[in-house]
């Protein structure tokens, strides 16, 4: 591979982030529960990550300015649109791999 700079880097970085950002807000049939049993994070992670991110470089993000950015629109209404019960089978799975 060859070198990257450090600002092209980034650039890169920030493309797959958005990219990922999209591909989230188009399958909003996956839900978050599903997400932490398979990969150990989900969109909460995620806004949680970039909200850590903007307050350490000073910028005063708070926890559902961040959830925002992730989800496309508050966090309120992408539950009450989206958002499904979890099944006792995600409980079980969820409490075995983060118990």
């Amino acid at each position: 591979m060859n070198e990257i700079d450090d600002a092209t880097r980034t650039e890169l970085e920030a493309a797959a982030f958005r990219r990922l950002i999209s591909h989230l807000r188009e399958r909003t049939d996956v839900q978050n529960i599903d997400m932490m049993n398979l990969s150990g994070f989900c969109r909460n992670c995620l806004s949680r990550w970039y909200m850590e991110a903007a307050n350490e470089k000073g910028i005063d993000l708070d926890k559902d300015g961040a959830r925002e950015v992730v989800y496309g629109m508050p966090f309120d209404e992408w539950k009450a649109k989206y958002q499904t019960e979890a099944s006792e089978e995600q409980k079980a799975a969820f409490d075995k791999s983060h118990g």
